[in-house]
C-alpha cells in the first residue's frame, strides 16, 4: 500500500484555504497538511513537512504563488480567482499541472485530485516506461475520454491486466491507479461480459485469493 500523497495548500483567504484543506482531506490517498497564508509560511512548510502536491494561489501577501511553486519544484495545481490569459499562460508554462478559476465547485478539485492520484500511480514504478503508460497517464491527469465504448476506468483495468498479465484485485488497482473497492467493482462487472476471467489461488491459509486475467490473453 502506497503512503498517501501529502498536499499543502497555500491561500491568503483562511475560510476559503479551510474548504480547499477539507476537500483533500476527504478524498481517500490524499493528507492534507495544515494550511498556510502567505509565501514565507511556504516555503517553512515545505522544508518541513515535505508536501508532494501543493494547491497555491497566485495572488499572496508577500509575493508571486506562481514563482513560490515554480521554485519548489513540487507538483502543483494553481487555484486563483485571476483568470487573465496571460496569467493563466505562466502559471501552466511554469508547471501546473491544473489551473481552477475561484470559486469553483468542490467536485472540480475532487475530479482533478482523483485524476492526479492515478497519473501518479500509473508513473510509480521503476522499469522503464512505455509511451502507452506515459499517455494513459496523461489522459487521466487531463480527463481525456476513453476511446471505446468502455468506461474510462474499466479500460484502465484491461491495460493493466494486459501489462502484466494474471493479478489480484490488490495488484490491479496498483496498476491502473484506482482503489481497490474501483477496481473490484469494475473487474466483477468485466468478468460478468467475459473481459476478463477469474481464478482462485488457495494458500496454505484464509480464503482463496481470485486472479484475473484479460478474457484476450
Amino acid at each position: 500500500m502506497t503512503a498517501d500523497v501529502r498536499v499543502l495548500v497555500v491561500d491568503d483567504d483562511f475560510r476559503v484555504a479551510g474548504i480547499h484543506h477539507d476537500l483533500v482531506s476527504a478524498r481517500p490517498g490524499f493528507e492534507a497538511l495544515p494550511s498556510v497564508r502567505d509565501i514565507a509560511s511556504a516555503r517553512t512548510a515545505i522544508r518541513d513537512w515535505r508536501p508532494e502536491l501543493l494547491l497555491v494561489d497566485v495572488y499572496l501577501p508577500d509575493g508571486d504563488g506562481i514563482e513560490l511553486a515554480r521554485e519548489s519544484g513540487l507538483d502543483r495545481f494553481v487555484l486563483s480567482a485571476a483568470n487573465d490569459a496571460a496569467t493563466v499562460r505562466r502559471a501552466l508554462r511554469s508547471g501546473a499541472l491544473h489551473y481552477l478559476v475561484k470559486p469553483f465547485e468542490a467536485r472540480t478539485l475532487q475530479e482533478r485530485l482523483d485524476g492526479y492520484l492515478r497519473y501518479r500511480n500509473l508513473l510509480a514504478v521503476e522499469s522503464p516506461l512505455a509511451q502507452d503508460t506515459i499517455d494513459r497517464a496523461l489522459g487521466v491527469l487531463h480527463g481525456a475520454a476513453p476511446t471505446s465504448s468502455r468506461s474510462g476506468t474499466q479500460q484502465l483495468i484491461l491495460d493493466a491486466l494486459a501489462d502484466g498479465g494474471e493479478a489480484s484485485s490488490v495488484e490491479v488497482a496498483e496498476r491502473a491507479g484506482v482503489s481497490r473497492a474501483t477496481a473490484q467493482r469494475h473487474l466483477a462487472e468485466l468478468a460478468a461480459r467475459g473481459a476478463v476471467t477469474v481464478s482462485l489461488r488457495y494458500g496454505s491459509a484464509g480464503r482463496p485469493e481470485h486472479r484475473y486475467r484479460s478474457g484476450s490473453s
